[in-house]
């Protein structure tokens, strides 16, 4: 299917005279993950992850993606003429170098400008103009013939009320608009789709496990547009963005109403704007080119949002509680799978009021398949579950209230004393991390040491970012806070301030033999105030206990074992009053002090 889906691939290529084609796996706001309609790549390649880019020659085929998925790529492409290009790899081409190495004077690279950023369109611009090459933008090569493509991403959008929201929507575009000012921009283009959500305190569900809806916004000093499917809005919303100076027009205008705009300074980001909507400004235009200024707003959750997201991880720590202690009681009594598992947690998830829906795909991997960082369980591919070895589980919710994030590394009988010693070395890495107090200035880089130190002292790492920031009933991947040790990009530097939320979640991984992950949430809150400064801390978020059966005590250090035992202290306290008797005094012993 594969070799079928690329030869066709290369007729398009040649009837449109282009010699080099790219797809990327993204959809004209550059989100994280995308709706089913823009899965190209999946479609040609079989690779099913949410990071790749893909290069098409006329004899040969490459795929980009990140260490969070090399072992998936490789089994999915297996039997392919597709070549995996593992990034970040020692000798290993960036897309751009192998570009350059296989671009030729006169040739033509093409690739859709609406999947593509501003930034990495005009690097394409720059190669093509040094190697004498064509560029070629405006065609979808793919639409030819991706006759099973699934629909345009459609469906209702809603009102998020200030009681969960806390800011109005009238006091964030107040904001934006006085950063606008100090940019000394007349207008703003917003595409992405999370800022575009959380600036309105709307939500849809175009994305799967990301309640966003299409949609592009231009803002003005005195107007505020709002480019979306029309019919997606009921009379309330359209009321409720009336009443809040928000203009409503079709998705597809915005190309049409950028080439008569009377702005002549307009701010964007880059990174996010696709390049085709660039193209469509009037030449008087002068682009402002910065970050999102509600990129940062949104990262630092204001005082509603955190009290609320404390109430989403109460409700998230009782119902993944409760699936540990059915799945530990359940083993070896009753057939389970990876996915019956991941089912049962979404039925305990669901037992809470406002549970909105999983903040992403539940990974539910028994064994060798937890060596998948992001490996997805499956009805057609059941996995049966015994009572032995570990079963990972990485899962979320969104609530009402919030969003979730939390991976449990659970044991299910007998276990080796490698993955007892593998288990206490990431759960030191993940304390070492959650006990950090450090002074104001301080970003993610400086501290993912922390977490990596006792795997560097034996020659060990994961080929991943220590944490991710987590957005607020929106993309639960949210920067730019993040603990990184080799930033790559400006977002890597951005202090930690009180009010951002970012993962810790070390892990070690054994290709064909186990994979462990332990995470939690954490709050950046202030500390004390010294003659050195200001200084912060983490306050954790997350109500679930760490498997202790699995845990060398003696291989934690003193420090470590008491930030394990008052972390265990504050779940107990938390959940047992919201447990069953026998639930209670299981989870009495299961976060006992070693």
């Amino acid at each position: 299917m594969t070799k079928n889906r690329l030869t066709r691939l290369r007729i398009e290529m040649e009837k449109a005279g282009v010699d080099i084609y790219i797809m990327t796996l993204a959809d004209y706001h550059m989100s994280e993950y995308v709706g089913d309609y823009f899965k190209e790549i999946e479609y040609i390649s079989g690779f099913t992850g949410t990071n790749a880019t893909m290069v098409v020659t006329h004899d040969e085929a490459g795929l980009w993606t990140d260490g969070r998925y090399f072992i998936q790529a490789r089994q999915q492409m297996a039997g392919t003429s597709i070549k995996l290009y593992e990034e970040g790899t020692e000798g290993v081409p960036t897309v751009m170098e192998f570009l350059d190495r296989h671009l030729q004077e006169g040739s033509t690279l093409g690739f859709d400008g609406r999947l593509f950023s501003l930034d990495w369109f005009e690097q394409a611009e720059r190669l093509c103009d040094r190697k004498g090459a064509y560029l070629k933008t405006d065609e979808n090569l793919v639409s030819a013939f991706f006759t099973e493509r699934p629909s345009f991403p459609e469906h209702k959008v809603w009102i998020l009320s200030q009681e969960y929201s806390g800011i109005s929507t009238e006091r964030k575009l107040s904001d934006v608009r006085e950063a606008m000012k100090a940019k000394g921009a007349e207008g703003f283009l917003l595409t992405s789709l999370y800022d575009i959500a959380w600036l309105l305190n709307l939500r849809g569900d175009d994305i799967h496990c990301v309640p966003v809806f299409m949609s592009y916004l231009y803002i003005t000093m005195d107007s505020c547009r709002l480019y979306a499917m029309e019919r997606d809005f009921d009379v309330a919303v359209k009321k409720y963005l009336y009443d809040n100076g928000v203009s409503l027009s079709p998705y597809d205008r915005i190309y049409k109403d950028l080439n008569s705009i009377t702005e002549k300074t307009v701010l964007l980001d880059p990174k996010v704007v696709n390049s085709e909507l660039v193209n469509e400004f009037p030449s008087s235009v002068s682009l402002i080119r910065a970050e999102n200024p509600t990129r940062l707003m949104k990262s630092i959750k204001n005082e509603t949002e955190i009290a609320n997201t404390r109430k989403a991880h109460l409700k998230d720590g009782i119902a993944v509680t409760r699936f540990i202690y059915w799945l530990k009681h359940a083993i070896g009594n009753e057939e389970i799978t990876e996915m019956s598992a991941a089912d049962k947690l979404l039925e305990f998830r669901k037992a809470a009021s406002d549970f909105l829906d999983i903040s992403f795909d539940t990974i539910s991997a028994y064994r060798e398949n937890a060596a998948l960082m992001h490996y997805e369980p499956g009805h057609d591919h059941e996995v049966t579950l015994k009572p032995e070895g570990m079963l990972l589980v990485d899962s979320g919710g969104h609530y009402l209230t919030g969003t979730t994030d939390v991976t449990r590394t659970i044991v299910l009988g007998d276990i080796t004393d490698k993955e007892k010693e593998c288990f206490t070395r990431v759960l030191r890495s993940h304390l070492r991390l959650l006990a950090a107090h450090f002074p104001k200035g301080v970003c993610g880089a400086n501290l993912d040491v922390l977490a990596r130190g006792p795997m560097w002292d034996l020659g060990l790492d994961y080929r991943c970012g220590t944490g991710h920031g987590v957005g607020h009933i929106l993309n639960v991947h949210e920067g730019p806070n993040a603990f990184r040790w080799n930033p790559k990009n400006p977002d890597d530097l951005v202090p930690l301030v009180p009010g951002m939320i970012t993962s810790d979640e070390p892990g070690l991984y054994f290709e064909d033999e186990f994979g462990i992950r332990t995470e939690s949430e954490l709050l950046v809150i202030e500390d004390k105030k010294t003659e050195y400064g200001q200084f912060y801390r983490f306050c954790n978020l997350t109500l679930v206990p760490i498997d202790l059966s699995a845990v060398i005590p003696e291989g934690l250090t003193d420090p470590e074992r008491r930030t394990l035992n008052a972390y265990h202290a504050d779940v107990y306290e938390a959940l047992a009053p919201h447990l069953p008797k026998e639930e209670a005094a299981w989870l009495k012993e299961a976060t006992r002090a070693i």
